[in-house]
C-alpha cells in the first residue's frame, strides 16, 4: 500500500535577485520515507532543502514563486505561521552547530522556546531526545559537559537530537555526515533509518553510495532543475535520463 503524500512541490521557481536558482520544480515527498538529492555542488539542491522550512526567507534577494504544500498547506501562503512551520519542519546542517551551553541545555532550548518550563518534563525530553539521536549511553552521565567538547560526531547526533527535542514530522538534512569520518558517518546513516519510522526525512548529499544506502527516492539535481526522481533503486540502476545516467557513472560531476 503507497505510502500518503507528505510534500508536494508544484512548478517551484526561485530568484536570487536576476539569478534564477530554482526552475519549475515538480516533487513529491511520502510520509515516512527517506528521500535523497543528489547532483554536482551549485545545482540547487540545498537551496531547495532551505525552501520546505522558508529558511531562504532570510536573505533580502529572494523571491519564490509555485507551490510547496506540506501536510495540505501551501507553506509559502500568507497565513503560514513561519514559527510553527519550522517547528514541524526541522533541519539539521553540514557542520555540527552546538550552542555554546552544555549538552542538557542544547536539547532542552527548543521545548524551553515552546514553553516547556516544568524541569521533570524538560528532563523527560532531554532524555526521549538523546536517545533517538543515539546519543544518550555516550552522554548520560555527563549532561551538564560542554556541547563543544564533544567528537564531531557525537555533536552532529546532538544537534538532531536537539531538533528532535521539538517532535518535528519532517527533518531536512543537508549533508549531515560531509564534515565526518567514516565510523561517525555510519552511525548518523543507521540513525536516519531508524528515525524513518516516525519522520519523514529530505537528505542532501554529494555521497551518492550513502544516497543508495539510505534512502528510498532519489531526485537527480542539474543547473536548478529535477532531472530525474524516482524509488532510488530504479534510478541507480535504471535511469530514464542520460544525464542521470552520466552522472551516476561518474562522467560529470
Amino acid at each position: 500500500m503507497p505510502k500518503q503524500l507528505k510534500i508536494l512541490v508544484e512548478k517551484f521557481n526561485l530568484h536570487y535577485g536576476t539569478f534564477q536558482a530554482l526552475k519549475n520544480i515538480d516533487l513529491d515527498v511520502r510520509e515516512r520515507e527517506i528521500t535523497a538529492l543528489i547532483g554536482p555542488s551549485g545545482c540547487g539542491k540545498s537551496t531547495f532543502l532551505r525552501s520546505l522550512n522558508r529558511l531562504n526567507d532570510l536573505i533580502d534577494s529572494v523571491r519564490c514563486e509555485g507551490k510547496i504544500v506540506i501536510d495540505n498547506q501551501e507553506i509559502y501562503s500568507k497565513n503560514c505561521d513561519v514559527v510553527r512551520l519550522r517547528k514541524k519542519v526541522g533541519m539539521v546542517f553540514q557542520k555540527p552547530n552546538p550552542f555554546p551551553k552544555t549538552i542538557y541545555e542544547n536539547v532542552a532550548y527548543g521545548p524551553r522556546i515552546h514553553r516547556v518550563k516544568e524541569r521533570k518534563k524538560l528532563d523527560m525530553i532531554v532524555e526521549k531526545s538523546l536517545r533517538e539521536a543515539a546519543l544518550w549511553d555516550e552522554v548520560k552521565d555527563d549532561l551538564n559537559r560542554s556541547a563543544l567538547r564533544l567528537s564531531g560526531g557525537q555533536q552532529q547526533r546532538l544537534c538532531i537530537a536537539r531538533v528532535l527535542a521539538v517532535e518535528p514530522e519532517v527533518l531536512l538534512m543537508d549533508e549531515p555526515t560531509s564534515a565526518l569520518d567514516p565510523i561517525a558517518t555510519q552511525k548518523i546513516e543507521d540513525l536516519i533509518r531508524s528515525l524513518k519510522n516516525k519522520l519523514t526525512i529530505v537528505i542532501v548529499t554529494h555521497n551518492m553510495q550513502q544516497a543508495a544506502r539510505v534512502s528510498d527516492a532519489t531526485a537527480f539535481f542539474l543547473l536548478g532543475e529535477v532531472v530525474e526522481i524516482g524509488s532510488t533503486g530504479m534510478l541507480f540502476t535504471k535511469p530514464k535520463d542520460r544525464r542521470t545516467e552520466d552522472y551516476i557513472t561518474g562522467k560529470f560531476g
